[in-house]
């Protein structure tokens, strides 16, 4: 009995962070601050005895630190309450965000795609491109809980260690693709409204470095797919050779294939030899082999909707964002009959879901009051000042310490959200001669990155639990994936991006 009300009152406190920060975001009352501040201590108060091992650590790590430092700056009550409000948009975001994902998970269109699996993606390299893409796309909208939807439809059929060790790696980078441009991640939400951007400014480069991620993933993997597809290969081989010892026809003169036919009744002669054909199957019978259209139309249309609501309106890209995810699965099942199902997806959000997210909330909640706490003394303007020893570019610099300050933290368990809240918080771009949209793309890229090699992760954790193997057995594949993609990255941010 104590256990559920304590986790009704944490559901209602969730909501209610919430609900008043997009009331504030609406009103612009002076009265927001000092109330949303007031309720994420109240709410890492009440969630932190929830938390167990390293979560629970770094949370009051990041609160004591955080303290310290505004005592040490001597920072005003209204101080304070801004820092505790730093991240509280990624909370709204876990609320609404995820009812995008209640259409995607219809079972007409998982089975769908099982059959695009079964007789499209039939070589070893298509499988592997499919998978990664298919990830990303369902990663868009339903975060890492796409790894559970993708896996049973990539593993349809039995694969061998190699091609399974493969697959693991597709789902991992295609998440991280993501990563790189989905609305409704924490990642692009804390960089929007950290740097004041558009997620329609940032999602042309975004596009172009998922692409990019999609390319360097097939070259990182080309010699163990070229290995899988020769091992198919052989397997198809044996097979055929033990069909053909197993259904040794009898052979004519010719050494062909025949069947003896009798005669019918009132015709001369004996059995006459004629070749045998395979019978044809109705074309009705057949499965469809395309991807589902009605899935394929969803995932464009929300796209779309959410890209028109930010041009249309004048609201900042968290509240578009939680609107259009209110409104539009909600018209999409009822469109399409499945009002039952939205029924059940929703109830399932709010007392499943959402209270299970109440770890990375916390966390998220306590890392955005020490990165404000950090924004008091002046961090920012510490950095220039350093990089300028180095006899390169400064912007060059800085977008490379970046990477590897959010890789190397990631790799030790580290949540990039921390080091991303920071930066993102703390450095004025200009003063490393560089563009806000530059800055927001190199964070978002290097978040995507180091979630792929951190053992920390969700996915990474997720996959360990499905393949029932260690958890460094997926981040460690990545690290060749990684280098390769931070390369890429300064390359990309130095020739593409303004």
């Amino acid at each position: 009995m104590k256990t559920a009300v304590m986790a009704h009152a944490e559901r209602i406190m969730i909501l209610l962070l919430a609900g008043i920060y997009i009331a504030g975001q609406l009103t612009h009352g002076t009265w927001v601050t000092p109330v949303l501040g007031s309720m994420v201590f109240i709410a890492i108060v009440l969630l932190l005895p929830r938390l167990r091992g390293m979560t629970l650590w770094l949370t009051a790590g990041f609160l004591v630190l955080g303290a310290w430092l505004m005592l040490v700056q001597k920072a005003d009550a209204c101080t304070w309450f801004q820092a505790a409000g730093m991240n509280v948009t990624l909370v709204t975001l876990f609320v609404f965000a995820p009812l995008f994902g209640i259409p995607v998970r219809l079972p007409a269109y998982v089975e769908a795609l099982k059959r695009f699996y079964e007789t499209t993606l039939k070589s070893r390299t298509l499988l592997f491109a499919g998978t990664q893409l298919l990830t990303q796309v369902m990663g868009v909208f339903i975060n890492v809980g796409a790894i559970p939807v993708v896996h049973p439809i990539a593993f349809v059929k039995p694969q061998s260690p190699l091609m399974s060790r493969l697959l693991a790696g597709a789902m991992n980078r295609g998440f991280a693709g993501a990563i790189f441009w989905s609305p409704y991640f924490a990642a692009m939400a804390l960089v929007t409204s950290a740097l004041s951007l558009r997620w329609s400014e940032l999602l042309p480069y975004l596009l172009g470095l998922a692409g990019i991620s999609f390319a360097v993933s097939l070259a990182v993997d080309f010699k163990g797919l070229l290995q899988a597809e020769r091992e198919e290969q052989k397997e198809n081989a044996d097979e055929g050779t033990e069909v053909n010892m197993a259904r040794e026809p009898e052979r004519g003169a010719a050494g062909s294939a025949v069947t003896m036919v009798s005669a019918p009744p009132g015709v001369a002669g004996a059995a006459e030899p004629v070749r045998s054909e395979p019978e044809a199957v109705p074309a009705a019978s057949r499965p469809k082999a395309g991807f589902p259209a009605g899935l394929a139309v969803y995932l464009a249309s929300a796209i779309a909707a959410v890209l028109a609501a930010e041009l249309l309106l004048a609201l900042p890209m968290v509240l578009v964002t939680c609107f259009t995810a209110v409104l539009f699965p909600l018209a999409w099942c009822l469109f399409k009959g499945y009002a039952a199902t939205y029924r059940e997806g929703l109830t399932n959000h709010l007392n499943v879901t959402l209270p299970a997210l109440k770890k990375e909330i916390t966390l998220f909640l306590a890392a955005g009051f020490f990165s404000g706490a950090i924004g008091t003394t002046g961090f920012g303007a510490s950095i220039p000042p350093l990089l300028s020893a180095v006899p390169l570019p400064i912007a060059f610099t800085f977008s490379a310490a970046v990477v590897v300050l959010i890789t190397a933290t990631s790799v030790i368990g580290l949540h990039p959200i921390v080091t991303v809240t920071i930066l993102a918080a703390s450095v004025d771009p200009a003063q490393v001669d560089i563009s806000l949209t530059y800055f927001a793309v190199l964070l978002l890229g290097s978040w995507g990155i180091s979630n792929t090699i951190s053992p920390a992760s969700a996915v990474n954790n997720l996959l360990a639990g499905l393949f029932k193997q260690p958890v460094f057995d997926f981040a460690v594949p990545n690290y060749r994936f990684a280098a390769g993609m931070a390369v890429v990255l300064l390359l990309y941010l130095a020739v593409a991006v303004r």
